[in-house]
């Protein structure tokens, strides 16, 4: 080969490459990149598509527990929530032969400025059956209850008078009244 003539192919050759890597940086990644990110897009709404169709089939159930939870919730009132509740718990101190201690509520504001929750300490002594019955008195009652922390402790050495202590919640519809 000659020369020039190679100097032309190499010119070619080297105006080609120069072309292809334009052509990737200008066309073909920018493509790629839209090609992917348009798959993610795809893929997060496929997701929240299910969600809604999910959504869709509870929405008979939820709006069922939310009726419940609204029947069971506590009064309005919050002085006859709260006597509601502490009857409550003395009917179950009753019933599994539980010596409550104390019962102590307190208000607190809810997440939210639309519902506000009664929380009792509760303490509570008794044997395993007792205290087991209570705690089963406690939960499947139709109030709007939460236990959120239990602690069980020994009085004895052998494990048969038992110390319950209870932090529970109560939910009321309605926000937390301000103090004067």
């Amino acid at each position: 080969m000659n020369p020039p003539n190679r100097q032309s192919w190499l010119a070619l050759i080297a105006g080609g490459a120069v072309l292809l890597l334009v052509l990737d940086r200008v066309v073909f990644t920018p493509l790629t990149t839209t090609w992917e990110q348009r798959s993610a897009e795809i893929a997060a709404l496929q997701k929240s598509i299910t969600n809604g169709r999910s959504l869709i089939d509870r929405a008979a159930r939820t709006q069922s527990l939310w009726r419940e939870m609204e029947t069971n919730a506590l009064p309005k009132d919050s002085s006859q929530a709260e006597q509601e509740v502490i009857t409550a718990f003395d009917k179950w101190g009753r019933l599994s032969g539980t010596d409550l201690g104390s019962i102590k509520p307190q208000w607190k504001r809810g997440a939210t400025d639309r519902y506000s929750l009664l929380e009792c300490h509760v303490d509570a002594t008794g044997n395993v059956g007792a205290l087991t019955r209570f705690l089963y008195e406690v939960e499947k009652s139709p109030l709007a209850l939460r236990i959120d922390t239990l602690d069980l402790t020994s009085r004895d050495d052998v494990g048969q008078k038992l110390t319950l202590s209870l932090v529970v919640s109560g939910l009321r519809l309605e926000p937390l009244e301000a103090r004067l």
